[in-house]
C-alpha cells in the first residue's frame, strides 16, 4: 500500500486498517513457524505498510495541534 493510497483514507479507516495488518502479520508469523510460509517476504512487506499508516497518523495528530 503506498502513502498517497493511505493519505486518502480517514484516520478511522486507517486504525482499522492497522488492527487488520496486525492480524495479518500474526498469522503470517504463525505460518513462518510452521514451515507453511510460501513467501516469507510478505512479513516484511506488512509491518512495512503497518509503520507507514502509524507514521501518517502520527503525523495528521501532530498537525492538528497546531
Amino acid at each position: 500500500m503506498k502513502a498517497e493510497e493511505i493519505r486518502k483514507l480517514t484516520s478511522d479507516e486507517m486504525e482499522r486498517k492497522v488492527v487488520d495488518l496486525q492480524q495479518e502479520l500474526f498469522n503470517l508469523r504463525f505460518q513462518h513457524k510452521t514451515k507453511q510460509l510460501d513467501n516469507p517476504k510478505k512479513l516484511m512487506f506488512v509491518k512495512r505498510d503497518i509503520a507507514r499508516i502509524m507514521t501518517i497518523l502520527a503525523e495528521s495528530g501532530k498537525s492538528s495541534d497546531r
